[in-house]
């Protein structure tokens, strides 16, 4: 008995050629209109179809492909047909490992359009249809949402990304050298112990530059765990004043300076070791009494015990000239520029204790002076000013950010002469104590700042020397206004030894500044300018001195530069053959092997 439903007489005439097309027919109807249900349904019953029924004898009226299997309006491609990724899941409640029934040969109908399973299905079993042939029928769902193909694995591109690109180890990069353009503008070398500061202002030099483009920077000489840096400097030029002395009595020359550098750094992932050594010789042909050499160099060993605990180490020497004008040599009277040293070293050990930093340094400093020579023949000895300084420093800090490190600080410091009287009948022995407060401040790498000021007090052992009691304000500043532009600022105050009778020591305040702009990857100038005041303590001697620079630096390869400078400078002083000005003009080659 047939289970149809009485549709009418046109429904039973096309049985056997339309039957097919109905449950195509129903099976689109929700898809175009899109329904979402149509992805949950599950596939018909196989129970409630009907048996296959042979399709009876085509009439004349019929068309050709009446008796034919007729084509699905939508048909997986080839490649996609019997792979098993399109069949319909099995129905709810049926075994899982049932296979549907096969299709009577020579059937007219159609099977239904297999909807759009919500998961791919696993590849076909043996056994199942699709393994036997029967090709499986794509869903319409699947034929109108599926996205192209994808070419390639999934992580190609992280493959990719793993292998192909390059990645920078620091290991591996060039150590960049930063070179020095002509005379540059004195630094501050004002240590406790050191003599008038006037030669070491307005005659040594200026921090250096930022480091420039690494297209133009010397690699390095590769030493085990070392880089050397060595570089030689080449220059001609003028100077109007070689003496720097005031009066009538300036014999201008023509100057060739000579200047010799090496750099040392080390190679190590843990503790650090670097130096810095340059020595040069001025030489004038037109006043060879005003020839002279100079030399400044440091050294520095940090040691990381552990997390919280390091040791610093450091050794530092300097050698340079007295002025003709200095009052330290009976303000001209000299007819040649008498050398000084001083050369020390300093060890301490600095803990941390969560933001707590307390760090403990002792230091041991000596000053050597050359005798002087008079324009009537008499010697000026000045062995009476060799000294030892032995000091102590105790500071601590608490961090209260990463960027600002309040501190306070104390130092204690005793000088010692190798003579105990000196040419005068002084005893220059003496003790100094300075308290002082700052902070640390680093933002970012765009601005990094030390500024810290207090008081000292220094006492003498001989009774006809008053106590010196004087403020003490020290500042470093590097502040990277952009990429191309960087200034720097650096002040320093102390109280210096000195020679004229009736006076415990001079009172120091030297300030600089330096402005660097790169105009071209290879063409940076600079502009600086520094201050020095010095003021004797028991006698009216005041001295004021100005330096300006202005110098460029022209880079051909890593290795020759070519490099010129001009420096203006000036001092004032209460004693009238001591004020002089000069002016310095220098074109050097600089060579970095």
């Amino acid at each position: 008995m047939s289970r149809e439903r009485p549709i009418g007489d046109r429904r039973k005439g096309h049985r056997g050629g339309t039957r097919g097309a109905g449950p195509l027919a129903l099976a689109l109807l929700p898809a175009l209109l899109g329904a979402p249900a149509l992805a949950q349904e599950t596939p018909p019953d196989p129970s409630q179809t009907e048996p296959a029924q042979t399709s009876p004898a085509r009439t004349a009226s019929e068309p050709a492909t009446a008796g034919r299997l007729r084509r699905p309006a939508f048909e997986a491609p080839t490649a996609l047909r019997g792979s098993g990724a399109f069949s319909a899941p099995a129905p709810l409640g049926s075994a899982a490992g049932t296979s549907p029934a096969p299709v009577a040969e020579g059937a007219g109908e159609e099977p239904s359009v297999a909807r759009l399973p919500r998961f791919r299905s696993a590849p076909s079993l043996p056994g199942s249809a699709s393994a036997q042939g029967t090709p499986a029928r794509p869903s319409v769902l699947r034929l109108r949402a599926a996205p192209p193909r994808r070419i390639g694995s999934a992580t190609r591109q992280i493959t990719q990304t793993r292998t192909q690109q390059t990645v920078t180890d620091l290991r591996l990069t060039p150590v960049i050298q930063t070179p020095v353009s002509g005379v540059p503008l004195p630094t501050p070398i004002l240590g406790l112990g050191l003599p008038n500061a006037t030669g070491l202002l307005l005659g040594t030099a200026l921090r250096r530059p930022i480091p420039p483009d690494t297209a133009y920077a010397p690699l390095g000489i590769r030493l085990g765990t070392f880089t050397l840096l060595p570089a030689f400097t080449q220059s001609v030029g003028y100077d109007s004043n070689p003496d720097q002395i005031g009066g009538n009595r300036p014999r201008p020359s023509l100057t060739l300076r000579s200047e010799a550098e090496l750099a040392l750094r080390s190679e190590w992932s843990a503790s650090e070791l670097t130096a810095e050594m340059r020595g040069s010789y001025l030489e004038y042909p037109q006043n060879p009494e005003a020839s002279r050499p100079n030399a400044v160099g440091t050294a520095r060993m940090r040691i990381d015990v552990d997390r919280d605990t390091r040791v610093d180490l450091e050794t530092r020497f300097l050698l340079d000239s007295q002025r003709l004008g200095s009052p330290d040599l009976g303000a001209g009277g000299a007819t040649s520029r008498p050398l000084f040293a001083t050369y020390g070293a300093t060890a301490g050990v600095q803990e941390n204790f969560n933001r707590l930093q307390l760090s403990l340094r002792g230091s041991i400093d000596r000053s050597v002076f050359e005798d002087a020579q008079l324009g009537n023949g008499t010697t000026i000895i000045q062995s009476d000013r060799d000294a030892n300084q032995y000091g102590l420093r105790l500071r601590a800090g608490y961090e209260i950010s990463p960027a600002i490190t309040p501190f306070v600080e104390t130092f204690l410091d005793t000088r010692i002469y190798d003579t105990p009287v000196d040419q005068f009948g002084l005893r220059r022995d003496s003790d100094g104590v300075a308290f002082t407060a700052g902070a640390a401040v680093q933002l970012n790498s765009t601005l990094t700042a030390e500024v810290s000021a207090g008081l000292q007090h220094r006492s003498y052992v001989d009774r006809t020397l008053q106590d010196i009691n004087a403020p003490v304000v020290n500042a470093a500043l590097v502040w990277s206004v952009s990429p191309l532009t960087t200034v720097r600022f650096n002040q320093q105050t102390g109280v210096i030894e000195t020679a004229v009778p009736g006076s415990s020591g001079a009172f120091t305040d030297a300030a600089t500044l330096e402005v660097q702009h790169d105009l071209l990857r290879n063409l940076s100038i600079t502009v600086g300018a520094a201050y020095l005041s010095t003021n004797y303590d028991g006698v009216r001697i005041r001295e004021r001195g100005y330096s300006a620079t202005a110098r460029f630096d022209y880079r051909f390869n890593r290795w020759l530069a070519l490099r010129g400078s001009y420096i203006y400078s000036t001092l004032n002083s209460t004693i009238p053959l001591s004020t002089y000005e000069a002016h310095t003009v220098l074109l050097g080659v600089r060579v970095n092997p």
